[in-house]
């Protein structure tokens, strides 16, 4: 099968065992822009059938990860569709009934080995140096040692019959036929003693009753993608378009791993990602448009999204270029805008209101554009923003005191600037660095030891947005009152004649 653009159906099929991360959010943005691109539809499918996996709710968690980066799917859990429902524990009786059916054809049969004996025969494979799998005793049985089983009543599990020899191709779109012998392939678990399906036979019913015509998933499902395809031939199913995506890599080229920052996708939302910029980031890994084109709204991504340009190598998690594309996408937003997304930020460090006024909405957005071209995260504004809202008490001589200066010369210094500003005719920014420029020459200093003597005094640190939109957004007074805290940290001083 070939892309086409008739509408298609994808779908996100998480097991819930925890969060979404960044590469399976990746998986649930190229199906989520194919199924755009083509004026189908994207199913989210809640594979809970691994109980012993199962995590009380992390359902709630991967929907909750997945809608606040603005994707939501046309048919699953919450809104229902024409195939529902969208969650497999609730679709076991579907299970057993195509089951039923290829045990009848001969394509499955029930196995009674036991857990010990299945140990057993993998621990003298190992010791004959063979490859581990079941050695298919049951699979070879009389139909009178079959019948005995039955009536016995022991616990089974129901296997696929494999084909014992010629190949199985899988037809992938990004790497074209890709074959396995069928001698290298064990017969797999369908159905298991708990009577839970496991994931391929699950995932291969739901997805021809869901009609879903491309499954797209990680690269690591090809090693088992030869049992999928051969169920598919045990049914006599036309097969979806196959498309196994490359792996999103480490900075060391290795598979993204925690140590990696492979983490929750809500980790980087929490921190002050948008999600239109991981959206934009994430899109482009893997997959292009051209050479050049990198900043792309969702309409656009929408658009030019096809699946020929995706890659068949993995592609790098580079942090530096997602820090780029966050930035762009603060510098697009509008001071009203940036203070909405911040509030929270600075609620959490108790700098305003759990519920902002509307005084504090209005200090807030009069501070954002002093960081609005330099923030990167959203998280990182209340330390940048603090010192608006809170007034420094200590000071550390050595960051007070410039490295050429000592402390007599710089309490002159501080009290001079003092006397300046406070006589300044407006409290404006151009007054304000008039009024300091014209004092370096004055008192004979260079320019970064005053201004950073300054810096200090009113801001505590060394680092702060612009110095004089910072004093003029402090206002006259507090600037005032800082300077002269300040300056008495370093001992009472004449301002000279």
């Amino acid at each position: 099968m070939t892309q086409n653009e008739q509408p298609a159906r994808t779908r996100f099929a998480p097991s819930p065992t925890g969060y979404v991360h960044i590469g399976s959010m990746r998986t649930v943005i190229f199906n989520w822009l194919w199924a755009k691109h083509t004026g189908g539809r994207f199913l989210l499918r809640i594979e809970d059938t691994d109980r012993n996996r199962y995590v009380e709710g992390a359902e709630e968690q991967l929907k909750e990860s997945i809608r606040r980066m603005g994707i939501e799917w046309d048919e699953g859990p919450d809104v229902g569709g024409p195939f529902a429902p969208y969650k497999q524990s609730e679709r076991l009786a579907l299970y057993h009934t195509y089951a039923e059916e290829l045990l009848g054809k001969g394509h499955f049969y029930k196995c009674w080995c036991t857990p010990e004996r299945l140990k057993q025969v993998n621990e003298e494979k190992q010791a004959r140096k063979e490859p581990p799998g079941y050695d298919r005793r049951c699979r070879k049985l009389s139909a009178e040692e079959r019948a005995a089983q039955e009536a016995s009543g022991k616990p089974h599990v129901i296997r696929m019959a494999v084909p014992l020899d010629g190949e199985t191709v899988v037809n992938d779109l990004i790497r074209g036929p890709i074959r396995f012998q069928n001698a290298l392939q064990n017969d797999p678990v369908m159905i298991k003693s708990d009577g839970f399906p496991t994931y391929g036979m699950a995932a291969i019913v739901d997805d021809h009753e869901m009609q879903i015509t491309h499954v797209m998933r990680a690269d690591e499902w090809i090693a088992t993608s030869p049992l999928h395809v051969l169920l598919y031939q045990c049914f006599g199913w036309e097969q979806p378009v196959w498309v196994h995506l490359p792996n999103v890599l480490g900075p060391d080229g290795k598979k993204l791993s925690k140590r990696h920052g492979d983490t929750s996708i809500t980790d980087y939302l929490d921190k002050g990602y948008l999600p239109e910029a991981l959206l934009n980031f994430l899109a482009l890994i893997g997959w292009g448009y051209d050479e050049t084109t990198e900043i792309m709204t969702r309409d656009e991504l929408i658009e030019r999204f096809t699946l020929d340009r995706i890659s068949p190598s993995g592609g790098v998690l580079n942090i530096e270029k997602l820090n780029k594309f966050n930035g762009i996408y603060i510098r697009q937003m509008t001071p009203a805008e940036l203070t909405e997304q911040l509030l929270p930020y600075l609620a959490e460090a108790g700098l305003v209101s759990a519920e902002p006024t509307a005084a504090e909405r209005a200090r807030v957005e009069e501070l954002v554009p002093l960081i609005h071209e330099r923030l990167v995260v959203l998280s990182e504004a209340p330390e940048l923003l603090r010192l608006f809202f809170e007034t420094p008490t200590t000071y550390d001589q050595a960051l007070l005191v410039p490295k050429k200066l000592d402390a007599v010369t710089t309490a002159q210094a501080l009290t001079t600037a003092t006397a300046a500003l406070r006589d300044a005719p407006e409290w404006e920014v151009a007054t304000i660095e008039a009024r300091l420029r014209a004092l370096t020459e004055e008192l004979g200093l260079k320019v970064g030891d005053l201004f950073m003597a300054i810096r200090v005094a009113t801001t505590g640190s060394k680092v702060s947005p612009p110095l004089f939109e910072t004093l003029h957004a402090l206002g006259r007074d507090e600037t005032l009152a800082r300077l002269e805290r300040a300056t008495a940290s370093l001992g009472s001083v004449s301002a000279g004649p």
